[in-house]
């Protein structure tokens, strides 16, 4: 399983950009009010953050003290590192997208929805980062048998 890549992140938060920017947009011109994301939010963005990194850290201590791992319970944790971070990627993007087109009308932005999509945008990064580094705990070394693709059988 190759690691996350930051190129796939970033085309998922522009994506998700335009998609809350889009939203907004939509809801403004049908009448609606602009969405505004619960300040709980970024409360489980974090604490998601703690328990990727949580599950993550007895397969970083095996691999550092040379014990063997369950290499179910590594893709398992790493697994759920991707998605974590793809999400955060997503939530920074659309956070920054409502935050946008916020900002971009004439009008001034409430305070409250203000505080509310940078506090998203803060939990979203602080996701990506928790799960990349938890990717990184459940790298695990290569066994000595494993032969490199251009080895050649002699």
């Amino acid at each position: 399983m190759r690691r996350t890549s930051p190129g796939v992140l970033f085309v998922l938060a522009v994506l998700s950009a335009a998609a809350g920017f889009a939203f907004d947009h939509v809801l403004t011109i049908t009448g609606r009010a602009t969405f505004t994301p619960s300040g709980f939010l970024p409360v489980l963005l974090m604490l998601l953050a703690v328990a990727v990194l949580a599950l993550a850290w007895p397969v970083r201590r095996s691999v550092r003290g040379g014990q063997r791992i369950d290499p179910f319970r590594a893709l398992r944790a790493a697994t759920l590192a991707r998605a974590s971070s793809l999400l955060g990627a997503i939530l920074a993007g659309f956070g920054a997208g409502l935050l946008s087109f916020l900002l971009s009308r004439p009008v001034p932005a409430p305070v409250g929805s203000t505080v509310a999509m940078v506090a998203l945008i803060i939990g979203a990064l602080v996701l990506i980062g928790a799960a990349l580094v938890a990717e990184q705990f459940c790298t695990l070394p290569k066994d000595p048998d494993d032969r490199e693709p251009a080895d050649t059988a002699e």
